[in-house]
């Protein structure tokens, strides 16, 4: 679970606390003559009640979207892995300025950082895997 998520169910579950006791400081000092609207108080707790089960769906909404993301990563690597070894062609901008399709033998793949993705490896150039447009085998 997340930082956020924790620090919102928590800061949830506070301000439910702090309506509780306001609630039975009011219920203790209510004026007999006139009561507190049973309707109203019944409400409010029912608002509670739709704002506890909405933070437990983002709670696994969020828990999900994590172990998506896991699952995404996975994948990448395991594609990016497959093509160690095969010929890929790839647009590059070559001396002149101009774009031209390139094509090489991936050696190796590594995972960028900053940009979250994996790079192909190819002779002198690292390539995104989305930026492949073209994968051949080699031929033996």
């Amino acid at each position: 679970m997340t930082t956020t998520n924790v620090s919102s169910i928590a800061s949830a579950s506070h301000i439910q606390m702090d309506y509780m006791k306001l609630l039975i400081t009011q219920l203790q000092n209510q004026n007999p003559l006139e009561p507190m609207n049973n309707q109203e108080m019944s409400s409010q707790l029912a608002q509670f009640s739709q704002l506890s089960q909405l933070e437990s769906v983002n709670s696994k909404l969020d828990q999900a979207n994590e172990n998506f993301g896991n699952i995404l990563y996975d994948v990448q690597r395991t594609y990016a892995d497959s093509l160690i070894g095969k010929k890929v062609s790839y647009y590059k901008e070559n001396e002149d300025g101009e774009i031209a399709m390139t094509s090489g033998i991936v050696d190796k793949t590594a995972y960028d950082n900053v940009n979250k993705d994996y790079l192909l490896l190819v002779g002198q150039d690292a390539v995104e895997v989305n930026d492949i447009v073209l994968v051949e085998n080699q031929a033996l």
